[in-house]
């Protein structure tokens, strides 16, 4: 259901992203890191976003469960709902970039179109592709909730990387190795955006 028609009509307002970007002392941009469940996705998204923040730059993190508990509750784990849930985050994340802010996303987010679709709501050198790059072994070995050993017995169904696809990005604006150390990840991270102008550090 799509709910605009001609009685809705976008609204700009004198404080512009601009003029955020500017109060802020950087621009705003989405860090929106993909991999499987296990990845360390969120543990990278967290440690980002903490070292951003000491620096004096203004974050937010969106955590797949933390968003699942308000405002994607209502949905579940099929194609659509996983379609809905990336298409809710990227309108979320757009808004969190019109505030001037740097935006960490940690969502499994398994298919390409989906993460394409969030990409084309932003301006270049804003939306940035995180491939965190952990083999669904390795994954499956550090299984933090459990999560593989119930999708192996069957309770989980429909569970990324065992009986429902994962597509890599085929060309992130960054490839983590999932093994590596967190403080070089964040480095990688760090370095690109100030490469990107972003910020400046």
């Amino acid at each position: 259901m799509n709910p605009t028609n001609e009685n809705i009509v976008w609204h700009d307002y004198l404080v512009t992203r601009q003029f955020r970007e500017k109060v802020n002392g950087h621009k705003g941009a989405v860090l929106w890191f993909t991999g499987l469940s296990g990845s360390g996705k969120s543990t990278l998204a967290g440690a980002t976003e903490q070292a951003l923040a000491a620096a004096g730059v203004k974050t937010y993190l969106l955590d797949g469960d933390n968003v699942r508990h308000g405002l994607c509750h209502d949905l579940g784990f099929s194609d659509g709902d996983r379609q809905e849930n990336i298409r809710r985050i990227g309108e979320v994340a757009k808004l969190m970039v019109d505030a001037g802010l740097i935006v960490a996303t940690a969502f499994i987010s398994p298919y390409r179109e989906d993460r394409e679709k969030v990409r084309n709501l932003f301006e270049v050198d804003q939306f940035f592709e995180l491939y965190v790059a952990t083999s669904v072994e390795v994954c499956e070995q550090r299984d933090p909730k459990g999560l593989y050993k119930q999708a192996r017995e069957g309770k989980i169904k429909q569970f990324t990387g065992i009986d429902s696809p994962y597509q890599e990005p085929l060309q992130p604006e960054l490839r983590i190795d999932g093994q590596q150390t967190i403080s070089d990840s964040v480095a990688q991270i760090i370095a690109l955006l100030a490469n990107k102008g972003v910020i400046n550090v």
